[in-house]
């Protein structure tokens, strides 16, 4: 896809702090590694063998060995619209490529994630990781991830939400789309009316440390109480669906 083609596309800058937090120890092991654990544990469907990945968002490319050695693919295909993140990405492809863990290809694309130059029924999984609150146009970008996966298909997603991204430690260091930011209930809501299929058994709601952004878990750190479901705002969902149909 040309840059002409995604010249009008709604996008909020990142920060500086946000773009270099990205590549930190603290995301790669406490965030997406820990993410990618858990929603691979949601998945109750069998996957292919060598399944073909779609990691819409997928920045810097950090994600790319995790998911490698998660889902042994025959083919991972990056999308991202900020470039220079995307340049650091086919560094990590090249990277990746060498390691231990078994992957046939990967491919980065720029790219909207609600406007995918993928074809129909491409792609085994679409991983969606700490992207959707990114994006303005979100309901478009579902039918795209609807339309790629092929029949039975699963869509991994993980995300914080309105709890976290409107804390005010995210909107000093963070810069986002507010007016798109939901609830988990929400989230889970949008998932399903377009065109996801998930049970209970494909849903976690982790109440992680760096989540809480009103104390970092210190409280309970201190032998204080934590909030339980059900009694709290939770701030982040993890969500495994089939697409349906």
């Amino acid at each position: 896809m040309s840059s002409s083609e995604l010249s009008y596309v709604p996008f909020v800058h990142e920060t500086a702090f946000g773009i270099w937090f990205l590549r930190t120890h603290t995301w790669e092991h406490h965030v997406l590694r820990v993410a990618i654990n858990d929603l691979k544990r949601l998945i109750d469907t069998p996957l292919p063998d060598a399944p073909v990945i779609a990691d819409v968002g997928c920045g810097q490319g950090i994600s790319f060995r995790l998911l490698a050695e998660a889902f042994r693919p025959s083919r991972i295909i990056g999308i991202d619209y900020h470039e220079p993140s995307l340049e650091l990405a086919g560094e990590a492809a090249r990277i990746c490529k060498t390691g231990t863990a078994p992957v046939g290809e990967i491919e980065v694309l720029h790219g909207d994630c609600a406007q995918l130059a993928l074809p129909d029924a491409s792609v085994d999984i679409v991983f969606c990781h700490q992207t959707f609150h990114h994006l303005v146009e979100q309901e478009r970008a579902l039918a795209e991830f609807h339309r790629v996966l092929k029949p039975g298909g699963v869509l991994l997603f993980a995300e914080s939400t309105d709890a976290y991204i409107k804390s005010w430690v995210i909107r000093l260091l963070f810069r986002h789309p507010m007016h798109v930011q939901k609830s988990a209930a929400g989230y889970l809501d949008m998932i399903r009316h377009a065109g996801f299929a998930f049970g209970q058994q494909n849903v976690s709601l982790p109440y992680l440390w760096w989540s809480r952004a009103t104390d970092f878990g210190l409280f309970e750190r201190l032998g204080l109480h934590r909030p339980q479901p059900g009694k709290r705002r939770e701030t982040l969902v993890n969500v495994a669906a089939v697409k349906a149909g």
